[in-house]
């Protein structure tokens, strides 16, 4: 990729789910340089089973989570700094915490 800027979501395909993982990953490789320490961002509604699970995800001891709560307390938001080896590790986190029910992911 000639520009090493963020990745934009319009710059993905997003046919179905296949070929967004496929094009998404090839975005990481170009802009990452892995291994690298990298950082997720999520929303997700605030329960204590929404952190609970995030955190059994994120287990790696690098691991740092910073949540922040929304002003009307009804959502967290997560910023989730892990290591990870690959392109691939990323993925998969992102596919392991969209079983969550109403996660948005950034």
């Amino acid at each position: 990729m000639k520009d090493l800027g963020n990745i934009n979501v319009q710059d993905i395909n997003q046919n179905d789910g296949n070929d967004f993982y496929a094009s998404f990953r090839e975005k990481l490789i170009d802009v990452e340089q892995f291994p690298t320490l990298y950082t997720f961002k999520f929303i997700v509604p605030a329960t204590t089973e929404n952190k609970q699970v995030i955190e059994t995800i994120f287990e790696h001891p690098s691991t740092k989570i910073q949540i922040k709560d929304s002003k009307t307390g009804k959502y967290n938001s997560l910023s989730i700094e892990t290591f990870v080896n690959s392109a691939d590790d990323v993925i998969a986190y992102y596919k392991k915490v969209s079983s969550l029910e109403k996660v948005i992911m950034l």
